[in-house]
Parts: C-alpha cells; structure tokens; sequence
C-alpha cells in the first residue's frame, strides 16, 4: 500500500527525548512520531486503516462504512483517506446529531463522508451479525470497518511499528483504546509492552488483546492513568501537557498521548525501570480531537 495517492512520511522519525527527568533515570527515551505520518490520516489511524483499504480494493465493493463517536479520530482519518484516495465513505455516529457540527465531523462532510447517526441503544450492537446485515441492506456495497479499525486487517497494519524501529527498545510504550495497536505491537516484539487505558476499568482489554495474540507474558497494562474514563481530564494532566511541550516541542492529546506519556513519566519517576534500559513510547496522533 505504499503506491497510494497518500503522501505518508514512513517510517515515522524516531526522536530521542533528554530532560531531567530521563537523565535522573538514568534511562534512554525514544518518541516514535507517528503522529508525523500524514497531516489528516495521522499516527495509528493510517495504520489500523492501510491494510483495510488494501482489502476494500480487493472486494470489488464501492464504500467503506465504519463507526466512531462525535470526536473520533477514526472518523476523521477514514474520511481524509476517502477524499484523497476517490473512496466513498460513510461514518455511523454514535448519538444524536448536534449543531453547529464540531470541527472532527465538519472536515468529515467537507471531505465528502456521509454522516448518518445511531442511538446509544443501537450502536451497542454494532459488531453483531444482525446489524451489520441491516447496514449493507440499507447502504449497499459496502465494506464494513470497525470502530477504530479494531480488527485482524488493522492489527497487520500496527505489527508493522516495530520493524520501523531504529533502536532495539527494551520496553515499548503505548496507549490503549481498543488495544488493536497494543495487540500489533505484542505480536511482533519479544520486548516488553506496556499499555496506557485510556477507559476506566481498563482490563477489559485483556480480553481484546488475547483475541488477536497468541503470547502475551511480555505485555503489561498499566490501568491508574485514566484520570477519571475516556476524555476525563484534570489539571495536573493539563499541567504536564504543558510541560512536556514547553521541553520538547511536541503536543500531546489530552485524551490519548497526555495520559500515556504521564503515566510514563510517573513510572519512570517511580522507579519503575531498570537504570541503563531504552524505552520507545508511541505517539498515536489524534491531535484533530481536541480543537
């Protein structure tokens, strides 16, 4: 899929972090900048979304039909992927409509993604058997994609992380919100992966992971960073963000990146680590849902 009509800067920079913190650690931090990938189709969205388009094209079908919520980085990404590659979209929203449209739905429909609505109810059934016939019942020719790309197709596309990576990582940091890149990164290192939840009662993921990974001794949830659920935030982690970009010139999301990377810093605070150890974190993007 490097053929496409999508610019994508692969592989991603590797960046090596130096503050204080890492130098009292005595440790070695990597950023892997996935969020430098594309301007729209950023970090693990293009990853989860490459073998799936690869797929789409080999079905002979004419639209790609896929799930997310109002602020969905997966909406926006699948949508900027459609108008760049000539693909029809449609994205299924959870909830009712509300207006004005926030800036992630509006690219969307700007970018030619039929936006329809689901209630709560309904969208709950979103993976079964029976909903999904009634939507290509309705729609047509469509290729369904889960929310999130939470699939075999899109876990393929995150396995890929690891052989971009310049250093040999004794550990490899990342966060979790359908844990399909978590599940990529555990199937293809013998490392040590650590997952951030980003949901309250993160374990759940346990369950994700084990669907798609063979061997998980090496994995490792850290579940005490979810400052409250999903897009819960507090002050100390907007105060971190702040921080972090103030050292490094790099801006995190307060719903995906800010958490992972202060649960890091916690850790690494903590002592958590083993001096002399090398750490890659992954920088998944998603910086277009908080505007």
């Amino acid at each position: 899929m490097q053929n496409t009509q999508l610019k994508l800067n692969l592989p991603s920079p590797l960046q090596e972090l130096h503050d204080e913190v890492i130098s009292k650690a005595d440790i070695r931090l990597f950023i892997k900048r996935d969020d430098l990938i594309h301007t729209d189709v950023s970090g693990n969205k293009w990853r989860k979304l490459k073998y799936n388009i690869q797929a789409f094209k080999a079905s002979g079908k004419n639209t790609i039909l896929t799930f997310g919520g109002a602020f969905s980085n997966h909406i926006h990404a699948t949508a900027a992927a459609g108008k760049e590659l000539g693909i029809k979209t449609i994205g299924i929203i959870r909830g009712e409509e509300h207006l004005p449209l926030n800036p992630t739905l509006q690219d969307a429909i700007d970018w030619g993604m039929q936006i329809e609505y689901m209630d709560r109810t309904a969208y709950r059934l979103k993976t079964t058997d029976e909903l999904l016939k009634q939507l290509e019942a309705r729609y047509g020719s469509v290729f369904i994609v889960p929310e999130g790309g939470a699939n075999e197709l899109g876990v393929k596309g995150c396995e890929e992380i690891v052989s971009e990576l310049i250093v040999n990582p004794d550990v490899i940091f990342a966060a979790c919100g359908t844990a399909t890149t978590l599940s990529g990164i555990v199937r293809s290192t013998t490392s040590k992966v650590i997952g951030v939840p980003v949901l309250k009662g993160g374990e759940f993921l346990w369950d994700e992971i084990n669907r798609f990974c063979s061997s998980t001794d090496h994995a490792e949830l850290q579940t005490n960073y979810h400052f409250g659920g999903y897009a819960k935030k507090k002050p100390e982690l907007l105060e971190f963000m702040e921080w972090f970009k103030k050292k490094h010139a790099i801006t995190l999301d307060p719903i995906y990146t800010g958490k992972m990377f202060y649960g890091l810093y916690d850790l690494i605070k903590k002592n958590h680590f083993e001096h002399g150890i090398t750490i890659v974190a992954l920088h998944t993007g998603g910086l277009q849902g908080d505007r």
